[in-house]
């Protein structure tokens, strides 16, 4: 350690606290840094101990399915059949060896994935602040902390603006404690400590310059993190649902098999021993034994398919409960808006009721240069004061291609461009005029403000040693303004003098916000106050200065996204907390609200618009055509009346919204019954993540803490990601409804021939070992295949499906059951006849034949036409999965509607069923384990019969549910067909 035991860090004076870490105000330097990390190692937390792979695996072997397979086994070797009992012993062994290898591959992914967004911190090395991933921290380095910033090693505060600290991570104290830089006289704990920063706190507001002097295990967080094991989740929607259904598929297999015993034992005239092989092939028959691993393997190709379209999942339970959402609240800035923020114009006092045009619109994104800008000493004051209140900074690289390199707010960053671009020198006005004081932004002001060292600089009308600059939200601004500046009595600079702010005045200044606004424009107002030397900073009697207009342009994609969420029946609401005009024009640019008239002004323009919502109560929120609704009325608003607002509007957009009232709504939504998605980027945006159904936090621009909130990271920041996020989940259930219903039409067939021997007296067509090639020798891989189906073009033509909604529903069990399967059925004894009866032996005959087959004293040649039967049989049954397998590609779409090589896992299925009957027919070997023959090559032809009855019953089927729902819908929805939907009569 660097420290000495006897001399805690939080008793040194800062000074003292870096000469102890021997490290500067500006940090350490790259090599030291190096030295260090050496020797304390990487900034990590201990592994949090996890079960060992060898308790994961016998997790396979102790689940619901698999004990009863073990009992069936069991059953077999009782019953004098060991081969089979160690067939079926074979079949929990080979499915917990997949389901394992799936799980496992999950996780890796998931690990993976994980290190796609790694935590980055700002730290000062060798005298400039840069930005690294925070497990290169070593004790001495010195990082700069704002608000929303995870504090990422135990730190000693140097300088602090304001800073307050969430410390319920440690100690479960609900509310921020702030905390200063000031030595400490007496012995306290890291948490309690008012000039620490324990690792793993959040910065709850304000910012800080602190001395991290320990980092990893070496931490207070470190220390008890060893203690900690792993979180034992609840389980997801999924997962009871899936539990649900092996349940009731157990039950099934449980109830037939010990009524085909009790039947065998009766009716048939079979003794107890081959009543209970004859139960146990019930049982085997019944039990989907590639279920489970098809429901990992799905989810696994769900999250990976996501992470490469820029969704990052960190809860897989998320990725279900996606396909019920049915409202998305968003935020507007960076993520409709493409976060590329440039200054396009500006107001003064005496411009007249229009803004002067900035001679660049279009400016540029962080990393370009910056835009031509309007000309120098035009607006020197309001650009420079725009510039020095701001926490942003530019990097000076050289000349082309890209000479500027902006870090920080987007907002701020596009001042600074604007003002660079303007003729100002930002690096000697900030040696000039150093910053001595800050009242950081906050969601409940809208302001910040900081105190320079004016040094009576000539900009100012009046001679001020100090001048305070006020940035914010124009109506909060002029609130704190007595004055402003009038340009009919020009100072030195062209700065004007200040005169008393009148009712003219104020309603010109509102006028110009409000067309900046309605053009789609973020307004931000400028104020500033000088002060005496003694005066503390702040936020009133100011001096109105005017007012910058910077635009963000909608993204590429949104408004088509927009559009496919509401043909998919998904409302979108937008909370923001910018003006409501702003937002307004935003929302009709990109299709959320309808577009606005064409008034000339261009295609970045929102036109002139009626004004939002700023009436009273329920009555203008529910007559209001626009559906803008502000903070303050949502205010006015009871909880009953907000739920009748939001039931009956599917488009709104909330502006000046603060962070509670997001939450609020949220919990209004869901009192509805809706699904809620909610994005968010900031601390305050995480209470209402946490509440949501499926919280979104941005990737490029969120604070640690709503990433830590959230379910899903949309690393683009970008809201088209969240419409491909709902595809996957919708798709991810629909695939999940699919393989059941593969896998549980075939159990029909597979169960017929024990029916039929017990209802006919015939001999069983199939035995147990040959069912158990069906389940897991030519079904596993092409349900593998339905369950690897991208969304298809349906995905998102249909509502939202009802949350809780059956897996196993009625209509499923159904066509498996009693229409798919029954088809199945019927081909394959239907095979298993016409082989007999090509060798001259009716069904009269046949039932003559049973005993001595059952009891295997049969004729050599009677047993060799058996096992041809049993090969027909099996053939049939894989012939007509191949056409069922087609079929489950769609519940009501037709084949020739679908993309034929989207999915080449689904193929590969397809190709390996008759490839994997072949193996068992044709290598000796195989087709005497599993009691198989060559078969006569005239009965081929029922084989090759199968699919094409499948696959014409099944569109016969579809085409007869597409008319009634044609017919349903169409009475119940005005106006023509949304594209690729149901209601279209040729689908």
């Amino acid at each position: 350690m660097l420290l000495s035991a006897s001399r805690p860090i939080a008793g040194l004076s800062c000074a003292e606290a870096l000469a102890a870490l021997g490290s500067g105000a500006e940090g350490l330097s790259q090599a030291e840094a190096e030295l260090r990390l050496l020797r304390f190692g990487a900034n990590r937390l201990p592994q949090l101990k996890r079960r060992s792979l060898l308790l994961k695996f016998t997790d396979q072997l102790r689940h619901f399915m698999a004990l009863l397979l073990w009992a069936a086994g069991t059953m077999a070797f009782v019953a004098g059949t060991p081969e089979l009992g160690w067939a079926i012993w074979s079949v929990i062994l080979i499915n917990a060896v997949f389901s394992f290898w799936q799980e496992f591959q999950a996780e890796r992914t998931l690990a993976a994935l994980s290190q796609v967004l790694p935590r980055r911190v700002r730290i000062w090395r060798d005298g400039s602040l840069q930005e690294l991933a925070a497990d290169q921290l070593v004790p001495g380095d010195v990082i700069e902390l704002e608000e929303g910033d995870h504090v990422p090693a135990d730190c000693r505060v140097l300088r602090a603006v304001q800073l307050y600290l969430d410390v319920a991570v440690l100690t479960g104290e609900s509310l921020p404690v702030a905390r200063n830089p000031e030595p400490l006289t007496q012995r306290l704990k890291t948490s309690e400590a008012t000039n620490l920063l324990p690792a793993g706190t959040t910065v709850a507001a304000g910012r800080a310059t602190a001395l991290v002097y320990a980092t990893g295990a070496e931490t207070e967080f470190g220390q008890v993190a060893h203690l900690t094991a792993s979180t034992v989740c609840s389980p997801s929607t999924l997962e009871l649902q899936v539990g649900r259904i092996v349940r009731t598929i157990t039950t099934i297999a449980l109830s037939m098999g010990a009524l085909t015993f009790t039947a065998s034992l009766l009716f048939v005239g079979m003794g107890p021993v081959e009543s209970l092989v004859f139960a146990i092939g019930i049982i085997v028959a019944n039990v989907p034994e590639g279920l489970l691993p098809t429901v990992t393997l799905a989810l696994a190709l769900a999250v990976r398919r996501m992470a490469r379209e820029n969704a990052l999942v960190r809860r897989l339970s998320a990725v279900e409960t996606l396909g019920a959402v049915s409202v998305v609240c968003t935020d507007k800035t960076g993520t409709l808006t493409a976060n590329a923020m440039a200054l396009r114009a500006t107001w003064r006092p005496g411009d007249g009721p229009e803004p002067i045009r900035a001679a660049s619109a279009g400016g540029t994104s962080p990393g370009g240069s910056p835009p031509a800008g309007p000309a120098p000493g035009s607006t020197d004051l309001l650009l420079l004061g725009a510039a020095l209140c701001s926490n942003a900074r530019l990097e000076h690289h050289g000349r082309a291609p890209e000479p500027w390199r902006a870090v920080g707010d987007p907002t701020e960053t596009a001042l600074l461009l604007a003002a660079v671009a303007a003729g100002l020198d930002l690096e000697a006005e900030l040696r000039r005029l150093p910053r001595l004081q800050e009242l950081p932004f906050d969601s409940e002001r809208r302001l910040m403000s900081v105190l320079l060292d004016w040094q009576a600089d000539p900009r100012w009308p009046a001679a001020t040693q100090r001048l305070s600059i006020t940035k914010g939200a124009p109506l909060e601004v002029l609130a704190c303004c007595d004055r402003w500046l009038d340009p009919a009595a020009p100072g030195p600079m062209g700065a004007g003098v200040a005169v008393l702010l009148g009712s003219p005045e104020r309603a010109a200044v509102l006028a110009a916000n409000d067309h900046m606004a309605r053009l789609g424009m973020r307004v931000l107002a400028v104020a500033c106050r000088p002060l005496e030397p003694a005066a503390p900073l702040q936020e009133q009697n100011l001096v109105f200065v005017g007012l910058v207009g910077l635009y963000d342009p909608p993204r590429e994609g949104v408004s088509e996204a927009i559009a496919a969420c509401h043909r998919a029946g998904i409302k979108v609401t937008m909370v923001t907390g910018d003006y409501g005009l702003t937002a307004e024009a935003i929302a009709r640019q990109i299709g959320l609200l309808d577009p606005p008239p064409d008034d000339g002004l261009g295609p970045h323009s929102g036109g002139t618009v009626p004004n939002g919502l700023y009436g009273n109560g329920l009555h203008a929120a529910m007559a209001d055509p626009v559906r803008v609704i502000s903070g303050d009325d949502l205010n006015r608003l009871s909880d009953v009346q907000l739920r009748q607002v939001i039931k009956f509007r599917s488009r709104l957009v909330f502006a000046r919204m603060a962070p509670e009232q997001k939450l609020r709504l949220v919990q209004a939504y869901k009192a509805l019954g809706e699904v809620v998605a909610v994005t968010g980027d900031g601390v305050n945006d995480a209470p209402a993540l946490r509440a949501a159904d499926v919280g979104l936090a941005m990737g490029r621009n969120g604070t640690d803490v709503a990433r830590e909130a959230a379910d899903i990271v949309l690393v683009d920041d970008n809201f088209a990601t969240i419409v491909s996020t709902v595809r996957h989940g919708r798709a991810v259930y629909q695939n999940i409804r699919k393989f059941i219903t593969y896998i549980l039409a075939s159990n029909v067939p597979e169960v017929a021939p024990f029916l039929a021997m017990l209802l006919l007296r015939i001999p069983a067509a199939l035995t147990v070992l040959q069912i158990l090639a069906v389940d897991l020798g030519t079904d596993l891989l092409p349900a593998l295949g339905l369950g690897a189906e991208p969304p298809g073009p349906d995905t998102m033509a249909a509502p939202p499906r009802r949350p809780g909604e059956a897996l196993m529903n009625r209509p499923l069990l159904l066509r498996a059951y009693l229409f798919l399967g029954p088809i199945e059925a019927l081909l394959a004894m239907g095979g298993y006849l016409l082989t007999w009866r090509h060798y001259g032996i009716d069904l009269a005959a046949l039932r003559q034949l049973a005993p001595a087959l059952l009891h295997h004293s049969a004729a050599a040649e009677v047993v060799a036409i058996q096992r041809q039967a049993s090969a027909v049989t099996l053939g049939v049954i894989v012939a007509a999965q191949m056409g069922n397998l087609l079929a489950c590609r769609s519940e009501w779409r037709s084949l020739l509607q679908l993309p034929l090589f989207a999915n080449p896992l689904l193929w590969l299925g397809l190709v390996s069923e008759p490839l994997a009957f072949g193996l068992l027919l044709g290598l000796p070997g195989l087709a005497a384990a599993f009691q198989l023959a060559p078969f006569p090559p005239e009965l081929l032809g029922w084989l090759g019969l199968a699919p094409v009855v499948m696959l014409l019953a099944e569109e016969l089927r579809k085409l007869v549910v597409r008319r009634r729902r044609f017919h349903r819908l169409a009475s119940s929805r005005p106006g023509p067909p949304l594209p690729g939907s149901p209601l279209q009569p040729s689908a």
